[in-house]
């Protein structure tokens, strides 16, 4: 088996298809088609079902594709290791995260990564939740992720360690009428009406049990894409409850901005897998750790083995 082979039958998994795979990889798809052949003859399996132009993963192909992009992580990895020792750190990085997450703390942690690596190219990749994230990590499509959740992540050979905790607040449209000293209180949300997502976020649960919790509270409209939520709200169709990565954006465009009293936060996570990590893996997990958000805490640089299984952090290995 040649990396060749499981770098194609991974881009035909993703593709959908050998004509699309070939393309991104730019390569023909007769060599394409012989290598996925020659890949299935030794293996002694069909990996695909071909239907029409499409090509779905068999079963037994189901189970080779993550295996296969982890082991492209590790091969990388070890790559990464040797040129180390010249340069410094080079490549690429693909992290996963939520929307909030995303501004903060990733946006400064990029450009933190462009200061100090600029041969680190970092690239982010959208998840609706939490659980998204820690798939994608699980199934090696991205070596990191970041993400708001009130547990603790886990999966198997994950290690997370808490960042901080995000405070959730209150967005509302120009003008409203509600609060005192840049604070409100739950009950004085009573009668208002609220925009909110479609998908099951971590605030979006956060907004149903306070909709359980305080009467007339109801949802004037729902977002299927989130960018969407607070251009809603400066139009006035409702407020809405955002993470703190959105405060200072929210208020340039006019909204108004308040904590709750007493404050609503939501633990803020840093995921990756266990095991070998490429050079520019290790450069992000060390800007990110060494990144103190507001409102934050420091937290140790590369926690020693032993001092990490003290802390609970390696779970699901």
């Amino acid at each position: 088996m040649e990396r060749r082979q499981l770098e194609y039958f991974v881009a035909i998994a993703e593709h959908g298809g050998f004509t699309h795979a070939a393309r991104a990889l730019r390569v023909a798809q007769p060599s394409l088609s012989r290598a996925i052949a020659k890949l299935e003859q030794d293996l002694g399996v069909e990996l695909f079902h071909r239907v029409g132009r499409n090509a779905v993963l068999s079963n037994a192909g189901e189970l080779l594709a993550e295996r296969a992009r982890l082991v492209l992580r590790d091969l990388d990895a070890l790559r990464a290791a040797a040129r180390l020792a010249g340069d410094g750190p080079a490549g690429r990085i693909d992290v996963a995260a939520t929307s909030s997450s995303a501004l903060e703390p990733v946006i400064s942690i990029v450009a933190e990564m462009r200061t100090r690596y600029p041969g680190v190219l970092v690239s982010t990749s959208a998840a609706l939740s939490a659980a998204e994230v820690v798939a994608m990590v699980v199934q090696g499509r991205c070596e990191a992720g970041v993400c708001g959740s009130a547990e603790r992540p886990a999966g198997p050979g994950l290690i997370a360690h808490h960042l901080r905790d995000e405070e959730v607040l209150l967005v509302a449209p120009p003008g409203t009428e509600i609060g005192s000293d840049g604070a409100v209180e739950r009950a004085e949300l009573s009668g208002m009406q609220f925009v909110v997502t479609t998908s099951p976020t971590a605030v979006r649960g956060f907004f149903d049990r306070l909709a359980a919790s305080v009467p007339g509270l109801s949802i004037a409209a729902e977002a299927g894409d989130r960018s969407v939520v607070l251009p809603m709200v400066l139009r006035g169709i409702g407020a809405s409850l955002m993470p703190d990565g959105w405060a200072d954006l929210a208020r340039r465009a006019g909204a108004k901005v308040l904590r709750f009293s007493p404050p609503e936060t939501l633990p803020q996570w840093l995921i990756y897998r266990s095991g070998p990590i490429t050079a520019a893996t290790q450069a992000f997990l060390d800007i990110t750790l060494a990144t103190v958000p507001p409102g934050g805490s420091p937290v140790p640089k590369n926690p020693a083995p032993d001092a990490a299984i003290r802390e609970g952090l390696l779970e699901g290995i």
